[in-house]
């Protein structure tokens, strides 16, 4: 992706303190990188932002995801259905309602299974809903790690940093610090990939 040295070197420096809003700088930070994509990317931009849309939540959605031409798409969005029906799955035990209902399983995935199951079933099991929700994040956060890790100088690169951007966003209104220490997180995990990408090319 040409302009991303560009998007990198215009992270704002955070300061600690309660004046610094991760919910507007993520929101001005999510615009600065649309401008700078082309029509192409910010059509990628706009399909993995609508799967955050409830409305979009079912399987005509995920079925166009996880056929995606995109890598980062179809491995983000097959992941965030395994997730998601793993929680509706554990709700539907707790509440004695049959295991499958509410999951959204698109054509051709039915006899899949998901290896992360246990993983997700062990941060369900945490009484405390802010941990809980916290732990979920961390293991999406952790898996979009995964399918970037060989992204620097691509669209892939952006659309994780975008969904990390969604993830933040999300805490900013749960829980103002954790947003703050999550938004920070971010920086600086892409200004070390930035710094460490520009030393190999020296």
């Amino acid at each position: 992706m040409n302009n991303y040295e560009y998007i990198v070197a215009g992270l704002p420096v955070l300061q600690q303190g309660p004046a610094q809003g991760s919910h507007d700088s993520a929101a001005r930070i999510l615009s600065s990188i649309r401008e700078q994509l082309s029509a192409r990317d910010n059509e990628l931009v706009d399909l993995l932002l609508s799967g955050y849309e409830s409305e979009n939540l079912n399987a005509e959605f995920y079925s166009r995801a996880l056929s995606h031409r995109n890598r980062f798409i179809r491995e983000f969005f097959s992941y965030d259905l395994d997730l998601r029906n793993v929680k509706v799955e554990y709700l539907n035990k707790s509440l004695g309602r049959p295991a499958d209902m509410d999951t959204v399983v698109p054509a051709g995935r039915e006899d899949e299974s998901f290896e992360g199951r246990q993983e997700v079933m062990a941060v369900l099991e945490n009484g405390d809903i802010l941990r809980r929700e916290r732990g979920l994040d961390d293991l999406m956060w952790k898996r979009i790690d995964e399918i970037t890790v060989m992204d620097v100088f691509d669209i892939e690169a952006i659309l994780g940093f975008i969904a990390k951007l969604k993830i933040i966003d999300r805490w900013d209104k749960l829980d103002p610090e954790t947003g703050r220490e999550l938004f920070r997180k971010l920086v600086e995990e892409i200004r070390s990939t930035y710094d460490n990408k520009k030393n190999n090319m020296i």
